[in-house]
């Protein structure tokens, strides 16, 4: 019997930056036990240039990233969400929607690379750190036992918002 991945939702109000690098970011370190997912409250209706030219800097797939809104994943048919990480202080504060399966959430803050303007360097240099700073906190959360029925949510909560403290100590 397989084990489906643990899915990630990575939330911000355009879901054209800070939320699809997390998504991308997910898809890679998860390596198939989790499978990232980003959305927005307001989406933009494309992907920042800044982000795709970070992603693709770095390797990643940009298959399928898209700007789209959170009410694909609230539906009947929608993938069954474990986790939804908000990377805004907006969407973090909307009221979002009913998520079946109550999934765990945590709010990860981050300066928006998107609001950057300047020239092209000024501009990628910010969606560099914002891509660290994601890097950095996926990669602990992908080593969580998000799935595993023996840890209460609340803990794994928990170590969520530590995840979030810490990083924020170490950037």
């Amino acid at each position: 019997m397989s084990v489906r991945p643990v899915n990630v939702l990575v939330l911000c109000t355009g879901n054209s930056a800070r939320s699809i690098l997390g998504e991308a970011i997910v898809n890679r370190l998860g390596e198939g036990c989790f499978r990232g997912y980003s959305a927005g409250s307001q989406p933009k209706g494309a992907v920042h240039p800044g982000a795709l030219r970070l992603l693709a800097r770095h390797g990643y797939s940009t298959e399928g990233l898209r700007s789209k809104s959170w009410d694909e994943f609230s539906g009947p048919d929608a993938p069954e969400i474990d986790v939804v990480v908000t990377v805004c202080d907006n969407a973090a504060g909307e009221v979002c929607p009913v998520w079946p399966g109550h999934p765990i959430k945590a709010h990860w803050g981050l300066p928006d690379p998107a609001a950057v303007t300047g020239d092209e360097a000024t501009v990628d240099t910010a969606f560099e750190a914002a891509h660290d700073a994601l890097v950095r906190r996926f990669s602990k959360l992908v080593e969580l036992p998000i799935l595993d029925r023996e840890v209460p949510a609340m803990a794994v909560r928990q170590r969520l918002q530590a995840i979030h403290d810490q990083a924020d100590d170490a950037a």
